[in-house]
């Protein structure tokens, strides 16, 4: 996947890493993804969805093989996408394999937030296996257990309760336009020194 020439990705610096979308559940990772991907003119993969053309349906797999075999999938699938130089989707749980972790050190991390009650309408209805036994009291169990992980990865963070989808890609094409220029004001992305 390469930048193009699109005029509707005015201000998009071309990129030399892939944008990576983490955070909970219900975030807008994938919407939010597919729309900043078109704006910089780059490709789009979705984790979960990629391991769902590959493997089945992930209440399937997780019934099936468990969730440390579905682990092991999505880490495959993660690594895969993390090769390419788009905007990447990752599943929820994906920040939780330390390999898929030090991977994500070679991109640019932006993490979406969302409050519990923003959320709550968006996955009514949800078939999702971690929401199955306990439904937005697991989303905030999950999410609060999840969230120092998401954070210690991020080097944007965007809430995305009340927002627009397109001011929050506004937000995360500004903040790559800056960080392509050099702006100090923004956070660096992580160093290796800490290797």
């Amino acid at each position: 996947m390469t930048p193009s020439t699109d005029p509707n990705a005015a201000g998009a610096a071309p990129l030399d890493r892939p944008v990576a979308m983490i955070g909970p559940m219900g975030a807008g990772k994938s919407s939010i993804g597919k729309k900043l991907s078109r704006r910089l003119g780059v490709g789009f993969l979705d984790t979960d969805r990629l391991l769902v053309q590959r493997h089945g349906p992930v209440a399937e797999i997780f019934s099936r093989d468990g969730e440390p075999r579905f682990r092991e999938l999505e880490r495959e699938v993660v690594a895969e996408a993390l090769a390419s130089t788009g905007v990447v989707s990752l599943g929820g749980g994906a920040v939780l394999d330390p390999l898929t972790r030090w991977r994500l050190r070679g991109a640019s991390v932006v993490l979406l937030t969302v409050t519990p009650e923003a959320v709550a309408d968006r996955l009514a209805g949800s078939t999702r296996p971690l929401l199955a036994q306990g439904g937005m009291d697991a989303w905030r169990a999950i999410a609060l257990e999840r969230e120092p992980v998401y954070r210690s990865l991020a080097d944007l963070v965007v809430d995305t309760s009340r927002r627009p989808v397109s001011h929050v890609v506004d937000d995360v094409v500004a903040w790559l336009a800056a960080a392509a220029a050099g702006s100090p004001d923004l956070p660096h992305h992580r160093q290796e020194d800490d290797a």
